[in-house]
């Protein structure tokens, strides 16, 4: 079972971050947990040596708080946040203040003229998604229009490779399937498997190893699922054949997927051997909201394991 105390949510008055406020609050409701919303403005930067910085005026500073105010209470309705204003550079202010929290669960919206495809470029999202020492939920600009207005975990769609990672992303969408009361579908990409290597490798027989790799994957991911869990989560599995990220973004897209769950290994190594590969496609590409957990979760969720999990039916 995991346990969310704490959702950080950063906002700079756009319509991305106000999606992901009600994405937010949404949550805390289900895990009885506290807002926070953070407003970072960026530290004055001069542009010659000689330039000051503007005067200080109350009365600025009155209306920009107001305004922030309104905007939160706007987006989460009658959900309660805590707002929290901070100056400096964007990206350490955020990552700073969930480790103060600590936060256990950051909420982000995605925005630019090519969201996520930006991440290599250093978006503040991909710089947070790199540094973060807990899950953090992405909700991307091009999410559905139905979507935009409403937070329904109806369907999760949790890619596995069974790596650590990716077992405890299995437990978090687990709970976010019961609080939702959603359907949960676990998929896992052999890979490695090319028309091109069998022509070449004749003698090799493989479409029994095919099978065999196939038949054993689905009984691990079978492995994962509690039997106390499908009384209520009625879970599938999915053993596809390809590239990981393509297999889980067209299973999401063909399942309408509200939510996909993955594991990374660690925000120390989210760089181009990690989250440059299956997590960075994913996250550029869906049409809807991604959760990345990674093995530091084990800290912030300490309780989150394969035995724990069969107790998920009784969270409510």
């Amino acid at each position: 079972m995991i346990s969310i105390k704490h959702i950080l949510c950063p906002v700079d008055s756009s319509d991305f971050s106000s999606r992901a406020l009600r994405y937010g609050a949404e949550l805390a409701s289900w895990y009885g947990a506290e807002l926070v919303a953070l407003s970072v403005r960026p530290s004055f930067m001069p542009s010659t040596p000689l330039e000051s910085p503007p005067p200080f005026d109350p009365g600025t500073v009155q209306r920009r708080d107001e305004s922030l105010q309104a905007f939160v209470s706007d987006a989460v309705g009658e959900s309660t946040a805590r707002i929290v204003t901070a100056e400096g550079a964007v990206v350490e202010q955020i990552v700073s203040l969930a480790g103060e929290l600590p936060a256990d669960l950051i909420v982000m919206g995605t925005h630019g003229h090519s969201g996520f495809e930006r991440l290599l470029l250093g978006s503040v999202t991909e710089r947070v998604l790199r540094k973060a020492g807990c899950p953090v939920l992405t909700v991307p600009r091009h999410t559905t229009e139905a979507a935009a207005h409403t937070v329904a975990f109806k369907r999760i769609v949790c890619a596995v490779d069974f790596s650590d990672a990716s077992r405890r992303a299995v437990h978090y969408a687990l709970s976010l399937a019961q609080e939702s009361g959603g359907r949960l579908l676990l998929v896992h990409a052999l890979e490695g498997f090319a028309e091109e290597s069998s022509r070449l490798n004749a003698h090799y027989d493989y479409p029994e190893a095919r099978r065999a790799l196939a038949h054993d994957a689905q009984v691990e991911l079978e492995a994962l699922i509690p039997d106390s869990v499908r009384a209520w989560c009625n879970p599938e599995v999915v053993v596809a054949h390809g590239k990981a990220y393509v297999e889980v973004l067209r299973v999401a897209s063909e399942q309408h997927a509200d939510l996909i769950v993955l594991g990374v290994r660690g925000r120390g190594a989210i760089d181009l051997t990690v989250f440059g590969s299956t997590a960075q496609h994913v996250t550029r590409s869906a049409r809807c909201p991604v959760l990345t957990v990674g093995i530091d979760a084990a800290t912030t969720n300490s309780g989150v394991s394969a035995q724990s999990a069969c107790g998920l039916a009784d969270h409510r």
